[in-house]
């Protein structure tokens, strides 16, 4: 695939700076925080060029319906025009797919597979899912495995970031969730 130039901008959100590239098509990527706003950019650069940039009417509604989502004002982001060339076909399959699911709601690895008429494919979907470059439009967060575990989280924070999302639209995962990830860790130590 050619390098392509994209637009780009950082933003202020509940949850941290977030930042979003985009061509005249829709927007390319969204980047949940990072370590810092160099980081931030490396991420949003991936394979491409960037150019910062004001936003477009289009992009800038899409950041302010960010904001207002992770501030826990759900937002239906369904309509927000994405570009998804380069995108192998399984990853726009697995991306149409999720953003589907309503904010509020989650689904498995699993159920998602069988969606797209998958059966059989939730770690195919689990990898696609960490390699979305579209994250809050395409809702990953909202993707458990099995039996309502929290599964990962590719982004700066792991699952900590994952769960405050969650949260931001009223779904907390399971406290014994939590206990067991923690134990898990703990005994890693």
């Amino acid at each position: 695939m050619n390098r392509r130039t994209l637009s780009y901008t950082l933003f202020e959100t509940a949850i941290g700076r977030c930042g979003v590239a985009w061509s005249e098509r829709g927007i390319a990527r969204i980047q949940l925080p990072e370590a810092s706003d160099a980081k931030a950019v490396r991420r949003l650069a991936t394979k491409d060029d960037l150019t910062m940039a004001d936003p477009s009417p289009a992009v800038a509604r899409a950041i302010e319906q960010i904001r207002r989502h992770l501030q826990g004002e759900r937002q239906d982001f369904r309509d927000v025009p994405l570009d998804t060339s380069g995108l192998a076909d399984f990853h726009r399959r697995v991306y149409q797919a999720a953003r589907k699911v309503s904010a509020g709601r989650t689904i498995s690895y699993g159920e998602l597979a069988e969606r797209i008429g998958a059966p059989g494919a939730a770690r195919a979907v689990g990898q696609a899912l960490g390699k979305n470059p579209l994250a809050i439009i395409v809702p990953c967060h909202r993707v458990l495995a099995a039996n309502g575990r929290a599964g990962g989280f590719s982004a700066h924070g792991g699952l900590g970031t994952k769960r405050r999302i969650l949260a931001a639209e009223g779904v907390e995962l399971e406290e014994r969730m939590r206990r067991r990830s923690l134990g898990a860790s703990g005994a890693m130590k």
